[in-house]
């Protein structure tokens, strides 16, 4: 209570006289309140580091524990955009195709189907008008099998998903986190954001099981262990899904509400290169095309055969294009979709030849910004969405390469893919009807004991800043790390 209330005596009494104080002395303050809350029982086991930067001449304005290695969180989804933007290109697109191999004679493929992904995350997600959700893109792909004429394969339906490796997930994520839709890895060939929803039938009475109704999509080959149990009327989602990428039973555990007919959960949808070559020979078959064999992905091949080589490609029937880069990161930054940001982190990989892993992808975006040249020093990146806990950048680090990002050609876009403080995206119940709203663009990050924003705002003068907030091990029984943030971010920008 003692800082929250010292926080609002700072800030009011600082606006009011606003127009006297100079930017240094609004810093200076910031600063005070910064060790303050440091030396509170809010953060007594825990930690906060801040750095304000100019972007016109990089040097920082405020630091706090600006060089203290923390977790970034998703704030960590600013880095991957930007690396993103700055190796591939506003413009850039991924390309799924669906070709063949073998002969076509007559109404007869011998050979297989094939689709050949190239690490689209947004096929069939149906998440940008104008391009298909998953069962159009089924029915595009199924059309053009027919309009080609073929009526039967002595092959089968192959997922070609081996463009990011067979190792799906990042190092240290969280194993409570895998089986969850935050917690789908990049895969070659993605589907559907590489989600499922499982419905629930809440019980009627309170603490009583909560059966499966089913999957949307169907995923026949998804079997459940399920706990969950029916808690009290609008208590939310309290169910976790422990499973592997590969997993084809899950563990379903927690609570869903009573009051409602059925409750959905997101999962993380195993094997999705199979998913996709088994709905589309599912669709075919129902449409009277005559497969041969079974559908398989090139991932399981390779698991039975190391050195598994594809025949070569003889013809193309269809080819869909994602939406541009720049839309894609807008989605990734404003919805925070950690499957997004680690396809984009193996792309880089890819397109700079260091290679398609996470790992790969990690060394090749620290090549990128220290060619800028941004201090890295305490620059401990795992993934490229922030889920991993163990990611570590300091405040110097983001704001430093927050800086550079500012002096690229393609920046505006960069900088309109971050949501709006009191308008857009996670921050969009943030700042409302203060300075900072409107004003601020940040993106949040979140995970177990770490609250972080980062981004940029521009001062009275119209000088545009960089800056970032980390706060790790915070008591939440003494006070509210988002209200204290909100209270930072809204500080730095009050007139």
């Amino acid at each position: 209570m003692r800082y929250t209330l010292l926080l609002a005596f700072f800030f009011f009494v600082g606006e009011k006289s606003s127009a006297q104080v100079p930017d240094s002395l609004r810093y200076q303050r910031l600063a005070r309140y910064l060790d303050s809350l440091q030396r509170s029982p809010f953060l007594q086991n825990g930690s906060v580091a801040a750095c304000l930067t100019r972007v016109s001449t990089g040097q920082p304005v405020l630091t706090f524990n600006a060089r203290r290695t923390l977790p970034p969180a998703s704030t960590m989804k600013l880095v991957t955009t930007a690396t993103a933007f700055a190796v591939l290109g506003e413009g850039y697109t991924y390309q799924t195709r669906l070709e063949y191999d073998g002969l076509l004679r007559g109404d007869t493929l011998h050979g297989s189907l094939r689709l050949r992904g190239m690490g689209d995350p947004s096929l069939g997600s149906g998440r940008f008008p104008g391009f298909p959700d998953w069962n159009t893109q089924l029915q595009t792909w199924a059309s053009a099998v027919r309009n080609a004429g073929i009526r039967v394969i002595t092959g089968r339906v192959l997922a070609d998903d081996g463009a990011f490796g067979e190792n799906t997930t990042p190092g240290g994520w969280p194993w409570d986190d895998l089986g969850n839709y935050y917690g789908a890895g990049a895969t070659g060939l993605m589907v559907n954001e590489n989600l499922y929803q499982v419905f629930f039938k809440p019980a009627d009475s309170l603490y009583k099981s909560a059966p499966v109704l089913r999957t949307e999509p169907v995923v026949p080959y998804l079997a459940f262990d399920n706990r969950v149990k029916t808690d009290a009327p609008g208590t939310g989602d309290q169910v976790n899904i422990f499973a592997g990428p590969n997993d084809r039973r899950a563990y379903l555990e927690g609570y869903v509400p009573q009051g409602v007919r059925e409750f959905s959960v997101k999962g993380s949808l195993p094997e999705p290169g199979y998913f996709a070559a088994l709905s589309l020979q599912t669709e075919l078959t129902n449409l009277g095309v005559k497969i041969a064999q079974e559908p398989v992905s090139l991932t399981q091949l390779r698991r039975q055969q190391s050195d598994f080589q594809l025949p070569p490609s003889t013809g193309e029937l269809h080819r869909q294009t994602s939406p541009p880069l720049r839309d894609l990161a807008r989605a990734c930054n404003f919805e925070s979709i950690n499957l997004y940001a680690e396809a984009f982190l193996k792309t880089v990989g890819v397109a700079m030849n260091y290679g398609p892993s996470t790992a790969q992808g990690v060394n090749a975006l620290k090549q990128v910004w220290r060619g800028k040249g941004v201090d890295l020093t305490g620059f401990r990146p795992l993934d490229g969405s922030g889920l991993s806990p163990q990611n570590g950048l300091t405040a110097l680090n983001m704001t430093g390469i927050l800086t550079a990002a500012a002096k690229e050609p393609w920046f505006p876009q960069f900088y309109a893919s971050i949501p709006v403080l009191g308008v857009s995206g996670t921050v969009k119940n943030l700042g409302r009807r203060t300075p900072a709203a409107n004003n601020v663009r940040a993106k949040s990050g979140s995970i177990g004991g770490v609250r972080c924003y980062a981004g940029y705002f521009t001062t009275k003068t119209g000088e545009l800043m960089a800056f970032a907030f980390l706060m790790q091990h915070y008591d939440p029984d003494a006070g509210s790390v988002r209200q204290e943030l909100e209270r930072l971010m809204v500080g730095m920008v009050a007139r």
